[in-house]
């Protein structure tokens, strides 16, 4: 694996007419727009336990204190913006289109607000909510419940955030694999490799890899090396918006 540091020049990376690229982000590329994530020390995350706020059972035991976390979530992402990586991405699918997979470990929408439009959220996305107890299909929820639980109008059940709580199955996971199973390069942005399965990624990319053509390659774009670095050909350690934007060479 080659190492590339913070300072040093990127090689940018040739992309054709009908490349197949996977991406996947993780929260580095939404802490560089300013949201909060599990490592940051004084922030949400760090004040409530994760077993009370983001599993079925802490739900379950106090479902206001999940909406007043959620709700202060929502809050503050209602402050915050795409930055130069989110921008990027966006180009590199209006560039593909269809051969562009993205998948994002985050349920923030700043992969939309930058002008993505094909984003499968597999932890999926806080700005919906979802009944727990009836089939009703998860709907568009910008609201913040401080002082109640919301309860579902067709069952009258609670209402809970539509995120992917610790113990729940990822969304997407079969077309995740199928889109890993066909890409030309594999590219991983500001996720730290450690939480599965989405850190088993890259070694699934390994290994449906092409001896002749060496592909799909592998590059992670991030800050700080991650857990799983070993597993990608490259790793080019930066912040993600000086990184990507000059990442791309497209072939007009």
């Amino acid at each position: 694996m080659s190492r590339v540091g913070p300072g040093e020049d990127f090689e940018p990376i040739q992309i054709d007419r009908g490349t197949r690229v996977f991406v996947l982000t993780g929260a580095g590329i939404s802490a560089e727009s300013g949201v909060a994530t599990f490592r940051d020390a004084g922030g949400l995350w760090y004040q409530h336990r994760v077993e009370d706020v983001a599993t079925p059972e802490g739900f379950a035991r106090d479902p206001r204190l999940v909406w007043r976390f959620y709700s202060e979530r929502r809050k503050q992402v209602g402050t915050v913006r795409p930055n130069p990586a989110h921008l990027a991405l966006a180009e590199l699918e209006r560039f593909l289109g269809d051969d562009l997979f993205l998948v994002t470990q985050n349920v923030d929408p700043l992969h939309e607000l930058a002008g993505s439009k094909r984003v499968l959220h597999m932890h999926g996305e806080l700005l919906t909510s979802r009944c727990d107890t009836c089939p009703r299909p998860p709907f568009r929820d910008e609201r913040t419940y401080f002082e109640e639980v919301p309860v579902c109008e067709e069952c009258g059940g609670n209402l809970r955030p539509d995120v992917i709580w610790f113990g729940e199955i990822p969304l997407g996971m079969r077309e995740i694999a199928e889109a890993i199973d066909r890409c030309d390069l594999f590219l991983t942005v500001g996720s730290s490799g450690s939480v599965y399965p989405a850190a088993g990624f890259v070694a699934e990319a390994r290994a449906v890899r092409d001896p002749q053509t060496g592909r799909p390659r592998t590059i992670y774009v991030g800050l700080e090396r991650p857990d799983n670095a070993d597993a990608f050909d490259e790793c080019r350690l930066g912040p993600a918006g000086r990184v990507l934007p000059p990442l791309f060479r497209f072939a007009r």
